[in-house]
């Protein structure tokens, strides 16, 4: 048998990806991230459809509102991944007997693959009559609104930042109007300075709010998440 004779072990190995023809250097950095990801690995392994789902899986380790019986909204919801975290949480297919059996509603702007235990629409949350329909889908009120939405990059970071926490503005609005008394919001933001209006606007609504980058956040990203608890209603 073949000793190695590198002095490295298996988890130093790193995956290094030629420059094609005709596939852009930054495309190339992206793949060669993306295999060296262990989030990746691990969401494949685990069956979720993205790095994304250990974002909400360590943020309700943390803070604890993804509970059995829960009925929860999520936002911009493809490709599912929250979703999937969020059917377990609560109990949504009823596997936890002696549980309450919650409740998963994702919306996204386009169909997504359907997700086992959640119901899932085509629906602009913008929309003036979204939050009722919302509710109507529910059978009422939400515990948790949450998202990990982020606007099209333009490529200029300060553009991004106000566009991202212009989204997050918009959703904070929509879970004002669905949300039970005692409820939870949770988003994506970007650190950039734009969003204290966010914080105060928030800080207003809720008991609670605190800003959190979870580990299965990239450390070279400027995202971090908003985590308001017990909505005043």
């Amino acid at each position: 048998m073949a000793k190695n004779t590198s002095g490295r072990g298996q988890r130093d190995l790193r995956v290094k990806v030629k420059t094609a023809r005709g596939r852009k250097l930054s495309s190339t950095l992206w793949l060669e991230r993306q295999l060296n990801d262990p989030y990746v690995r691990r969401a494949k392994a685990d069956g979720y459809r993205g790095r994304a789902a250990y974002k909400i899986l360590e943020l309700d380790d943390k803070f604890r509102f993804l509970v059995p019986g829960a009925r929860v909204v999520d936002l911009g919801c493809a490709p599912g991944g929250w979703c999937q975290v969020a059917v377990k949480r609560v109990n949504a297919l009823g596997e936890k007997k002696g549980k309450a059996v919650g409740t998963v509603l994702g919306v996204d702007l386009r169909e997504i693959e359907p997700v086992a235990g959640a119901q899932t629409y085509a629906l602009d949350f913008m929309e003036d009559d979204a939050d009722a329909q919302v509710k109507e889908w529910l059978g009422g009120g939400a515990d948790v609104v949450m998202s990990d939405m982020a606007a099209a990059s333009s490529g200029h970071k300060q553009t991004d930042h106000l566009r991202i926490v212009a989204l997050c503005e918009a959703a904070a609005y929509f879970a004002f109007d669905v949300l039970s008394e005692g409820g939870t919001f949770v988003a994506k933001v970007l650190a950039g300075g734009a969003e204290g209006e966010l914080q105060k606007l928030l800080k207003q609504r809720f008991t609670k709010v605190v800003n959190v980058k979870p580990p299965a956040s990239r450390s070279d990203s400027s995202e971090k998440f908003v985590v308001a608890t017990g909505f005043r209603g």
